[in-house]
């Protein structure tokens, strides 16, 4: 999470839900569901953003990740906040300047433009990208005047 004022951004907190991988799978995004909600609920969030998902060469782990993510675009929206998604490589382009950077290059750039923070999970990392471009690009909505909120 982070916080957004003009073009200026702070941390606030990241983290990760850790759902047992035992558990079935309808427990699992119901876990990943109230885990969500729970935090939204907690931050006082006013907007969310969400990332694409990608098609990989394993159906089924595409299946899964179609899932998870539709619970946690669920939890989201379910708090009653926008969600805004974006694709993978625009995440990558806004802030990397290449929508082919690696996940490193993503992470150190995320703790560039918020020093002090040190992220240890590569989901952390992207998932901050994700917020971090969504702040962006609504500043540029708001200075253009396309943005109400």
């Amino acid at each position: 999470m982070i916080r957004a004022e003009g073009n200026r951004i702070s941390h606030l907190a990241h983290g990760t839900l850790r759902i047992p991988a035992d558990m079935p799978m309808a427990a699992r995004l119901s876990a990943l569901y109230t885990g969500l909600a729970g935090v939204v609920a907690e931050s006082g969030a006013g907007t969310a953003a969400a990332e694409e998902v990608f098609v990989n060469k394993n159906p089924q782990s595409t299946l899964k990740l179609g899932q998870a993510r539709g619970a946690v675009l669920a939890a989201l929206a379910g708090s009653g906040l926008e969600v805004a998604e974006y694709a993978t490589r625009l995440v990558k382009k806004a802030l990397v300047g290449t929508g082919a950077a690696e996940k490193d290059q993503v992470r150190a750039m995320v703790e560039r433009l918020m020093p002090g923070i040190k992220i240890k999970s590569a989901d952390s990392a992207d998932a901050l990208a994700v917020a971090i471009c969504h702040a962006h690009h609504l500043a540029s909505a708001r200075a253009l005047g396309g943005y109400r909120g």
